[in-house]
């Protein structure tokens, strides 16, 4: 495996990657799938990067950590940082070449600019983070400029990001014949059903098994509403049954279109999802944990 700190040396192995014999038959050369990530990786990113194996010719990822989606208060600092682990993990699992950049080097002195999406931004996560994905609608944008991936994996835990990123694809027309697909790959869980994420590694012991109580309220309560019951009441039900189990704010449990994000107030023809955000750990909630399950 290959790794770039710099755009020049990047675009360099990019284009050795392209030039390459081997790739497939389709047009345009050999197929690139980018993996972006924050690093302080876990089984969920190396699933990304088994699919992005399994469909294509070449397989970049990017460790990141982007400070323009942290806000105020968030833990830009305290967030994990373990690059070299990190590399043997993405070289084990045959990845081509590791992006790894500075903050200096993605945004270098004078940058200025920044991607807005509304809509699918505004509520959920974007309520109580406000800025967040324009941080991350600006910094996916500059890695589909970078690596010129064919195809990009991403994980269906952050269901709104994915939703942001698809929409800034399409209206910056950043698709085909650019990014050929956008790709979103199943959560991948622990065996007590929480959602993998680098933000588990923060819980206590006693939290870490009382948070195993999200998952096991969120498929109670996509039962309940399968089987007709109101949702307003479900989502009642679902809040009352994590603070029993001991999380200490809710900041919402919504059941929204799969493709709009807007609220739904009951079950229909179109596909829904029920996500949630919900904090634990310490007397405020010191961890937040997002989830999300498709609904019907």
């Amino acid at each position: 495996m290959q790794t770039a700190d710099t755009l020049d040396v990047l675009r360099k192995q990019i284009a050795a990657l392209n030039a390459g014999a081997g790739g497939s038959d389709l047009p345009g050369g050999p197929t690139i799938g980018l993996v972006p990530t924050m690093g302080a990786l876990h089984d969920g990113h190396l699933t990304l990067v088994r699919r992005a194996r399994e469909e294509c010719d070449h397989v970049v990822a990017s460790i990141f950590v982007n400070p323009t989606q942290f806000g105020p208060g968030e833990d830009l600092d305290a967030y994990p940082r373990q690059l070299q682990a990190d590399a043997e993990m993405l070289a084990a699992e045959g990845c081509d070449i590791l992006w790894a950049p500075s903050a200096a080097e993605m945004y270098p002195d004078g940058f200025v600019s920044s991607i807005s999406v509304t809509g699918v931004s505004e509520g959920l996560c974007g309520a109580d983070r406000p800025g967040h994905f324009d941080g991350v609608a600006t910094v996916v944008c500059k890695l589909f400029h970078q690596v010129r991936p064919t195809h990009a994996f991403f994980g269906e835990k952050d269901f709104q990001q994915l939703a942001v990123i698809r929409a800034m694809a399409r209206d910056l027309d950043l698709m085909e014949p650019h990014v050929r697909s956008i790709i979103g790959v199943s959560t991948v869980r622990e065996p007590d059903g929480l959602a993998m994420s680098s933000r588990n590694r923060y819980l206590s012991e006693d939290d870490r098994a009382s948070a195993a109580a999200l998952p096991r309220a969120m498929k109670a309560a996509i039962a309940n509403m399968e089987d007709g019951k109101d949702v307003t009441a479900t989502l009642a039900d679902l809040r009352t049954e994590l603070f029993a189990a001991g999380f200490a704010k809710i900041d919402y449990a919504v059941l929204a279109d799969s493709a709009s994000l807007a609220p739904l107030a009951a079950l229909g023809d179109r596909a829904a999802r029920l996500l949630v955000a919900a904090r634990i750990g310490g007397v405020d909630g010191s961890t937040r944990l997002i989830d999300n399950m498709a609904v019907g």
